[in-house]
């Protein structure tokens, strides 16, 4: 004859049967393409050659890193494989590699895909495909869609804001300016232009007074300087990448041009702008800033910048320490980590998203004090704050008060 269970044995089956019914849910490991538990593949195309070559040292830059990371056993053992392909600032050559990096190489996600012609070309495929499209390099407002392109989350300050900053500043500090405008004829230039003249508002059209535009295919920018130089401006808004933006430095300064001259903060480095152009024909350019320049002694003994100064010297030795586009890749690179130390062990395409439209007062120690990065499922504009920065000869010098974007 069968006994019946006891109280006690029906209750601590029970109790077993609960505790193994929800273990799954922690357990469970969830994966996409390019994910496993042992890799995680992540895509982007750079500039390695053509007119924006400068910012190749990103994509080496964040290559390293994840070098570094992988020595130290990756994320929760899952080495970072980044496949980062050259597009030569062309926009055909993007779609065609980042067809690749998606069908062929199954990357997880794409990560700070450089320049907005390049990422323009990519936007419908990628939100298209479901494949998420994450920060950026570039600081086209577009980038800040989730309603029409929720795959795609940009990182840079966004142009139309940086445009708003120089305008309010003129306004208040210079409102009899005669302003003289040379922008990059594209998505980029537009966007930035944009934010100058939503910013000047009506007033605008009476202090612009002269505006040349140049492609990326041309030599120079020698001539448009010159037509802007003569229309009589006393003020110079510079919407240029590294190349052009040198020459349009150098040139303003041997013509004999002394505009107020602010210079946008993707053509605002020592290393591979203002060094090339002149540091004496440099000084007194105004810039917006969100990270700390690598070159302010003020940051000299910063921990952070010591840190990343250590990396430097040991992961990325062929790279500059004084252009700021290898602190600003470093910047990027950590955002990154952050958010796929985020998505634990559910490393779906669709977690990633959500992890990193989550993203709650991010602190990173190489940004400006004070400076914390957000996103939510409706605000995907990741960088709000910014502060204007003198170039004094050796250095940008911060000034005035940290400045939100977003009123």
């Amino acid at each position: 004859m069968t006994s019946r269970p006891d109280r006690r044995t029906a209750l601590i089956t029970g109790a077993s049967l609960l505790a193994a019914a929800a273990l799954p849910v922690h357990a469970q490991k969830k994966y996409g393409p390019g994910a496993s538990d042992t890799e995680i593949k992540l895509g982007q195309t750079m500039p390695y050659s053509g007119p924006a070559s400068a910012y190749g040292t990103i994509g080496r830059l964040q290559q390293a890193y994840f070098k570094m990371l992988n020595e130290q056993g990756g994320i929760k053992g899952r080495k970072i494989n980044l496949i980062s392909l050259d597009d030569g600032y062309s926009p055909p050559k993007a779609v065609e590699q980042v067809r690749r990096l998606v069908e062929q190489e199954q990357v997880l996600a794409l990560f700070q895909t450089l320049g907005t012609p390049s990422n323009s070309a990519i936007h419908k495929y990628v939100n298209a495909k479901k494949v998420p499209h994450l920060f950026l390099a570039t600081g086209a407002t577009k980038w800040a869609d989730p309603e029409h392109f929720p795959w795609t989350i940009g990182f840079n300050l966004s142009y139309q804001a940086e445009g708003i900053i120089y305008a309010k500043y003129l306004l208040k500090e210079k409102p009899n300016a005669k302003v003289a405008i040379l922008y990059q004829n594209d998505d980029y230039g537009k966007d930035l232009l944009k934010g100058v003249k939503d910013g000047l508002g009506a007033k605008g059209a009476k202090m612009i007074v002269a505006e040349a535009s140049y492609e990326v295919s041309d030599p120079t920018v020698d001539s448009q300087i010159v037509t802007l130089q003569g229309s009589g401006a006393d003020t110079f808004i510079n919407i240029t990448t590294p190349k052009f933006a040198a020459q349009a430095v150098r040139k303003a300064y041997d013509s004999g041009w002394k505009p107020l001259h602010l210079l946008n903060n993707v053509g605002a480095s020592v290393g591979s702008v203002l060094t090339p152009a002149g540091l004496d024909k440099s000084v007194g350019l105004l810039t917006v800033q969100y990270y700390k320049d690598p070159n302010d002694p003020q940051w000299k003994d910063d921990p952070a910048m010591l840190e990343w100064r250590a990396f430097m010297g040991r992961y990325y030795t062929d790279g500059d320490p004084k252009d700021a586009s290898n602190l600003y890749a470093y910047i990027a690179v950590q955002t990154m980590v952050h958010v796929l130390k985020a998505c634990g062990d559910d490393l779906s395409r669709e977690n990633l998203m959500k992890q990193a439209a989550s993203i709650k007062s991010l602190k990173l120690p190489l940004m400006l004090p004070g400076m914390t990065l957000n996103t939510s499922p409706k605000d995907y504009f990741l960088v709000k704050q910014a502060q204007l920065a003198k170039f004094t000869g050796t250095q940008w010098e911060t000034f005035g008060q940290l400045l939100s974007t977003v009123d």
